[in-house]
């Protein structure tokens, strides 16, 4: 079994797409903080995670929340 980190390019597409509300928190959370497509990529991976967590088959806005969250307080170190 491969992990949600292991995820690259369709298979990340497929299995993290988040629903229309995820997805416009994330495209705006980019625009504003100007995330890379590998930061990006990430928050999508960590979402995915957080929804895995929840026991949820989508990733929602909730999870992607989350997991920008957890983005912005490490764009500080480093």
């Amino acid at each position: 079994m491969r992990s949600n980190a292991d995820a690259a390019g369709e298979a990340l597409s497929h299995f993290a797409t988040p629903d229309t509300e995820g997805r416009e928190l994330l495209n705006r959370v980019a625009d504003r903080f100007k995330l890379s497509a590998r930061g990006y990529h990430r928050v999508l991976r960590v979402a995915r995670t957080i929804a895995d967590l929840d026991h949820s088959d989508e990733v929602g806005k909730r999870h992607i929340a989350e997991a920008v969250s957890f983005r912005l307080t490490n764009l500080g170190d480093g």
